[in-house]
């Protein structure tokens, strides 16, 4: 494949706190604030809390997710005095650091989250963009000691729900196990280090170095699994069985454990063999979703560097 130059990454915003309890990205961005960090060589960095209301309750939202509210339909919504909160705020950070989909938006958005389920270190990344997919190359290069792993949503930029896709490039750092409403140092210094390997890249690129192409592996969501129901009230009947906790990303075959129902009867995997994660994560219990299952995929992208006036 042949090299592509794309423009200088001169703005930059990591935000966290865009869940109010999900602490990594809360006390990340307080941190960067505190010691006023706001250049990585060339480029500027915006530090944004991104949800305070909710960061103040120590709840994920107020009204409703807003990590959902960032498709073009809602920014460009009307707001009457009955909006909910979080689609009052993703409109203000839309003007902040997009407007989305325009030349005006920041050139690489980090968004940090945590997660309740064992996934360790995963970049969530909206389609095929050759910037993010050569940030996780390197982040996973320097991080030997843990997987580090990526998510594909193949979703069109106007329908992408998520706070990332205000960037021209974005993705989101989503981090654990780590209960809501707590930090853990361990969990805390893994979002560190990929944040710094993050502008480490940075000031490469734009300092002139040329990245070589390469391949990833990353997945891609074939479907959600709910938690078994009681047909008549709706109330779950089965947790996640001891076999499947904690094994995010470990090959699900056919036959395999997935529930332990509350009457000790095990429920089993039907179906072909994909990846689960967020395993049982605490957040998604209101959405009705148990885990999601994955197809395992390669992606091939061409060498990067800057492009000089």
């Amino acid at each position: 494949m042949e090299r592509i130059s794309f423009p200088p990454l001169s703005r930059v915003a990591i935000c966290g706190g865009t869940h109010g309890n999900e602490m990594s990205g809360v006390y990340m961005v307080r941190d960067m604030q505190k010691r006023k960090v706001d250049r990585a060589g060339s480029a500027s960095i915006t530090t944004v809390l991104s949800n305070p209301h909710a960061v103040d309750a120590c709840r994920r939202y107020i009204d409703q997710d807003i990590n959902r509210c960032f498709t073009a339909a809602l920014l460009s919504a009307p707001i009457t005095d009955s909006s909910p909160y979080e689609l009052r705020r993703a409109q203000e950070l839309n003007a902040q650091l997009g407007p989305k989909g325009s030349q005006e938006a920041v050139d690489l958005l980090c968004d940090i989250h945590n997660t309740t389920s064992n996934m360790g270190l995963c970049l969530i990344l909206y389609s095929v963009d050759y910037i993010t997919l050569h940030i996780y190359k390197y982040i996973q290069s320097k991080m030997t000691s843990m997987p580090v792993r990526a998510i594909q949503l193949d979703i069109p930029l106007p329908e992408a729900y998520s706070f990332e896709s205000v960037g021209k490039h974005g993705f989101a750092l989503e981090v654990g196990p780590q209960p809501n409403g707590v930090v853990r140092a361990d969990i805390y210094n893994m979002v560190k280090e990929a944040v710094d390997l993050t502008m480490e890249w940075l000031q490469a690129f734009n300092s002139g170095r040329t990245f070589e192409g390469g391949e990833v592996e990353a997945y891609t969501t074939e479907r959600s699994v709910d938690y078994p129901r009681d047909p008549t009230t709706n109330e779950i009947t089965a947790a996640i069985h001891p076999q499947l906790q904690d094994n995010d990303f470990k090959l699900l075959r056919p036959g395999d454990p997935t529930f332990l129902t509350f009457s000790g009867e095990t429920v089993k995997h039907e179906g072909q063999e994909l990846y689960p994660f967020f395993i049982n994560e605490c957040a998604y219990y209101e959405k009705k979703i148990a885990f999601h299952l994955a197809k395992k995929i390669t992606l091939n992208f061409p060498p990067v560097s800057v492009k000089k006036d």
